[in-house]
């Protein structure tokens, strides 16, 4: 099954699958938090796929923050 979002934070698009670890812009909250992003551009699940115009109104996407780095 391909599942997967595009999200849009910090002014940059990233793509987000279940259970993926990817390194953002600084969001300003501790480790071990969860936080829901609310601008998903675009929703696939295999055949379904919804696109925002920009953003889908009722996706949201929720990741728990690992750490908090500078680079």
């Amino acid at each position: 099954m391909n599942k997967f979002a595009i999200i849009e934070t910090g002014g940059k698009q990233y793509k987000v699958s279940p259970g993926q670890k990817i390194q953002v812009e600084k969001l300003g909250v501790p480790a071990g938090k969860t936080l829901e992003f609310d601008k998903v551009l675009l929703r696939a699940d295999g055949e379904k796929v919804e696109i925002g115009a920009p953003y889908l109104a009722s996706s949201k996407v929720k990741v728990k923050v690992l750490r908090e780095a500078r680079t």
